[in-house]
């Protein structure tokens, strides 16, 4: 680990964050954080427990009414300092993600600015809360609608962009006057912390965000969910897991947003720009390691053109650099851990083992640290796990089709409807496409969609509600109606 390294490590921030406060966990436990490239230990993060939990949902709720009562004006100019320190502090963000979750330096720069925009964005829209007045449609009096906050809330984020995860539920909540308490993952909680340190310097009211850091993500959770004083849950993750808290979020009737799996497929049409559409699997497939629920999972492609395009996928996967991220000119880092490389392992062997053909990659490398060599196999057939199960790590499988009905089909067959790809020269074909595919999201000839001016979310059981555009902020908003008489 290098002096800079160790440096930012000594700065970041590893306790809970309570009522403004930097605190212990009431045991005094704490786990361990470590960089998944080598295994090392990097920081000893506070284990929050349930009470732990519950006192910082205590002090949501003490700051809830205050917060709200600020101006918007105040609470966008909050969010804009917010933004220019992120800003300021974009090396250190960038490392500070690239050490706990792996991604390549770039990649992970690449990430402040596209998280740190969550924060722009709502600054804007802070301002822009609006109601309607007019007349009944009977003459007799006047509806006035207006949006206040909902209130508390808790929000669960995942290890992949520790960032952007943070900021796109953090920053429309402040914008629209709620109160917040955020867990981040156990594999990448000081990102979040660092972020939660530079809010305060922003001048966050105390308690208004709280974090808290743990190793038991269900224990303290429950108890926070069942509280009758919280008001919304917003959950990304996994559509098993997030199926559990949309039925502990029942009880309490909450609103609840839930950005959940993908099984993205990228659809490569005969008259496409073979040159365009390989840029784009590449960038599709293997940003974040592949580690992203917007990565294209399943490339189904023309069976006139399959051959060529793997063929240039596969010269460019293989030379692929692999490596720690913070290493110049590596473009792709280790998986997250064991658990990961194990999973990319055996969804290569089923594949290959129903008929499929290995291109390049497809082995476990050696460590210290969980890598993965970035891997194409071609010839995929139906009934391939590979096809059904979310990969999370640089697999491009491809598939082939002979019909634009057949492609559609093929695209469709699946429980998840986040994101699609479809790569073709053909205008209307690629309208019918926005049309027929069951998807949330869709990148027409692009291979990277995410901008925090878009709504993003998904249909079926890739999740409920949007994060960013003008819709985002709405997810933190009630709209109540008054009748006013003549």
């Amino acid at each position: 680990m290098s002096d800079r390294e160790k440096a930012l490590l000594g700065q970041i921030p590893t306790q809970l964050f309570i009522g403004g406060e930097w605190r212990d966990a009431a045991s005094g436990k704490t786990f361990e954080v470590r960089d998944p490239s080598t295994n090392a230990v990097i920081a000893h993060v506070a284990d929050a427990s349930p009470e732990d939990g519950i006192r910082a949902l205590d002090a949501a709720v003490a700051a809830q009414d205050a917060w709200a009562a600020t101006s918007p004006r105040e609470r966008s100019d909050i969010l804009r300092r917010v933004f220019d320190l992120v800003r300021e502090r974009a090396d250190d963000v960038a490392l500070l993600m690239t050490l706990e979750m792996g991604k390549p330096l770039a990649e992970a720069k690449g990430e402040v600015t596209y998280g740190n925009e969550f924060n722009r964005w709502f600054s804007e829209e802070a301002v822009r809360i609006a109601g309607r007045y007019g007349s009944n449609p009977e003459g007799t009096g006047r509806i006035v609608v207006s949006q206040r906050p909902v209130g508390p809330c808790f929000f669960i984020t995942p290890w992949n962009f520790p960032l952007a995860m943070a900021t796109r539920k953090i920053a429309p909540a402040l914008a629209a006057g709620c109160t917040v308490v955020i867990k981040p993952a156990e594999l990448t909680p000081l990102t979040t912390l660092l972020f939660t340190q530079l809010l305060a310097e922003a001048g966050l009211p105390a308690g208004v965000v709280n974090v808290v850091t743990t190793s038991s993500s269900g224990a303290l959770s429950e108890p926070i969910i069942a509280d009758k004083r919280l008001r919304k849950l917003s959950f990304t993750g996994s559509t098993p897991v997030g199926r559990k808290l949309i039925a502990q979020a029942a009880e309490g009737v909450l609103r609840v947003s839930m950005e959940l799996g993908g099984n993205a497929p990228f659809v490569v049409f005969d008259d496409a720009d073979l040159d365009a559409a390989v840029d784009g699997a590449m960038l599709a497939k293997f940003r974040n390691i592949g580690q992203a629920c917007t990565a294209a999972n399943r490339f189904i492609v023309h069976e006139s053109i399959a051959d060529e395009f793997s063929r240039r996928v596969t010269e460019r996967v293989s030379g692929m650099t692999v490596g720690r991220g913070t290493e110049e000119g590596v473009q792709i880092g280790p998986l997250i851990d064991d658990r990961a490389v194990a999973k990319a392992s055996d969804l290569v062997a089923d594949a290959l083992g129903r008929g499929a053909r290995l291109r390049t990659g497809g082995e476990v490398l050696d460590g210290p640290g969980t890598f993965f060599a970035p891997t194409v196999v071609d010839g995929v057939v139906p009934g391939s796990a590979i096809l059904r199960e979310e990969i999370f790590g640089p697999v491009l499988a491809i598939s082939t089709f002979s019909t634009e009905d057949e492609a559609v089909a093929l695209a469709n067959d699946t429980e998840y409807g986040l994101v699609s790809y479809v790569y073709t020269q053909d205008l209307q074909r690629g309208h019918r496409m926005i049309e027929r595919l069951d998807t949330g999201m869709m990148g027409l000839n692009a291979g990277v969609i995410s901008n925090a001016a878009a709504p993003f979310g998904g249909v079926k059981q890739s999740g409920i509600g949007r994060e960013g555009g003008a819709e985002g902020i709405h997810e933190y908003l009630s709209t109540k109606y008054t009748f006013v008489p003549n």
